[in-house]
């Protein structure tokens, strides 16, 4: 549990778990960790959940834990007891002294059902005393009903479970009578009225058989309904400073919640909730799909995270990239980046022209520089790392002295050294990238140093091939067309011989064999 997960989900519930289906299907690392108190666990049976009514509410759990295996969630038991903001996450403290981290957290720890303290009815909880209509009012259709009077909304409460049966009583308990306007609504649904405080419930055999009151009468029943208010079990919450607030329904005050938007994001960054911890009337299926909202809401926030982590990094790349630091530390963390072979495009296109004077942009180790000299060229071979060029001089000079003597090495970053300009008849720039503005500045300028009659010729790894799998670097702005350089220069001054996508064979890092493309463009200066 040292382990930093991207997502910590507290509680195990239908929430919690949902929530944790959707973000390991988003391939997220997530620990649940459950305290196995799901509050519906008296229940033999939950309801209304499309294809699952009927199911007892552990089998749900256990089929819920089986299926967050399948995606790599983690599931331990133990119970949270708080949570700290820690760096750009949060660190989550067990009872038992283990912790872990996470980047979010997900709070699904369910709510209380604070039930009145009438002797024998926690003991029923559940079973035959209930509390929601839709959960349990079929099992327990044309009974007679009893609903225990709790608050301003218990009048509404039996007047909506006469949906399920014609007997139902109202048990005025510890409460005020009802109104007179609440008296005749009862009325008429024909529901009488047991005033008198209800002081225990009788059992026959195991069957709730009604409840007996301080007079000492019992009034027979089937089932017993209680509007208990839950309170948010909201500790670990509160650790981080949310506290709860109150939770309406019907117009009157229901228990306790955490207060949240629609998708369950509190106001404390990088803490959602879900289930009743945050809404006293969710039922199983309801809590399920607030999981799956909330699950879904943390991976967006995560990717929104992600892309903006990989914005900042990608500009710092574009911007060091092409700096002399950059290509510095790419020589020297290896003996060799090229193959050592001339660049097919150069040999393609210089092998017929008559040697002169030729600038190598970016000679790299000098392949290029080191073929254009055995074709009796005199080469300036310019690179921005120091490195590159020692081992360029060292591979001329293994070459043998003829060839050697007919290169010169320039270490310079070209884009702001200063070029003779018309000095050379020829001027290739092999795999020359840089982002747009820059990359025009430079080929303005090695376009102006070819001299009359010479050839500009520029490769470039073309756009398209960041559609293969060939898997190259990713900066579509240093990338470009052969047209798009072609259009910078001035048809009175050049004529194209070549502006094309040639394509090649290359294999991928998986080894499969693809074509990629070069973006290659041949002008020759007008004499």
């Amino acid at each position: 549990m040292e382990e930093k997960y991207d997502v910590v989900v507290v509680g195990g519930g239908a929430a919690g778990l949902s929530g944790a289906l959707a973000l390991g299907r988003a391939r997220r690392s997530v620990l649940v960790v459950d305290a196995g108190e799901p509050r519906n666990a008296p229940a033999g049976h939950m309801h209304n959940y499309l294809g699952r009514d009927g199911t007892p509410p552990a089998e749900l759990l256990e089929a819920g834990r089986a299926e967050l295996a399948r995606y790599g969630v983690e599931v331990v038991a133990g119970r949270v007891t708080a949570a700290a903001r820690e760096d750009a996450g949060f660190l989550v403290t067990l009872d038992d002294g283990r912790a872990a981290r996470a980047r979010r957290l997900l709070v699904a720890t369910g709510a209380v059902d604070e039930l009145p303290g009438v002797p024998g009815l926690a003991e029923r909880w559940g079973r035959d005393v209930l509390h929601c209509p839709y959960c349990h009012g079929w099992e327990v259709r044309d009974r007679r009903i009893g609903v225990l009077s709790t608050g301003p909304f218990s009048v509404d409460q039996a007047i909506l479970w006469r949906q399920w049966s014609e007997d139902v009583v109202f048990l005025a308990h510890d409460r005020p009578a009802p109104s007179e306007e609440d008296a005749e609504r009862l009325a008429a649904r024909r529901i009488p009225v047991a005033e008198g405080l209800v002081t225990g419930i009788e059992v026959t055999g195991d069957a709730l058989s009604g409840v007996r009151l301080a007079s000492g009468e019992v009034i027979a029943l089937g089932a017993l309904v209680v509007a208990a208010p839950l309170t948010a079990r909201s500790g670990v919450l509160e650790s981080l400073g949310l506290k709860p607030v109150e939770a309406e329904f019907g117009g009157h005050v229901a228990g306790t919640r955490i207060a949240a938007d629609p998708a369950g994001a509190t106001g404390v960054p990088g803490v959602w909730v879900a289930g009743n911890v945050t809404d006293v009337r969710a039922v199983v299926v309801a809590s399920a799909a607030a999981g799956l909202a909330s699950g879904a809401a943390i991976n967006m926030d995560l990717v929104a995270e992600e892309t903006r982590e990989a914005v900042a990094a990608y500009r710092d790349q574009m911007s060091t990239l092409v700096e002399e630091a950059a290509w510095e530390e790419r020589y020297r963390s290896r003996p060799a980046i090229w193959s050592g072979r001339p660049n097919p495009q150069l040999v393609a296109e210089a092998a017929g022209l008559p040697p002169g004077r030729a600038l190598d942009v970016g000679s790299g180790e000098g392949a290029d520089a080191i073929w254009l000299a055995t074709k009796g060229w005199r080469v300036t071979g310019a690179d921005i790392s120091v490195t590159a060029l020692e081992r360029a001089a060292a591979h001329a000079a293994e070459a043998g002295a003829d060839v050697a003597g007919r290169v010169e090495w320039l270490h310079a970053d070209l884009r702001d050294h200063a070029l003779p300009e018309g000095a050379y008849d020829l001027v290739s720039a092999q795999y020359m990238h840089l982002p747009g503005e820059a990359r025009r500045e430079l080929y303005a300028r090695l376009a102006a140093a070819v001299a009359p009659g010479g050839t500009l010729l520029i490769v470039g790894h073309h756009p398209s091939d960041l559609l293969t799998t060939a898997r190259r670097m990713h900066f579509p702005q240093m990338m470009f067309t052969a047209e798009e350089i072609a259009t910078s220069l001035d048809p009175a001054a050049w004529e194209i011989v070549a502006a094309d996508a040639r394509p090649r064979t290359a294999a991928d890092q998986e080894g499969r064999e693809i074509t990629i493309r070069d973006a290659v463009l041949v002008a020759r200066r007008r004499a």
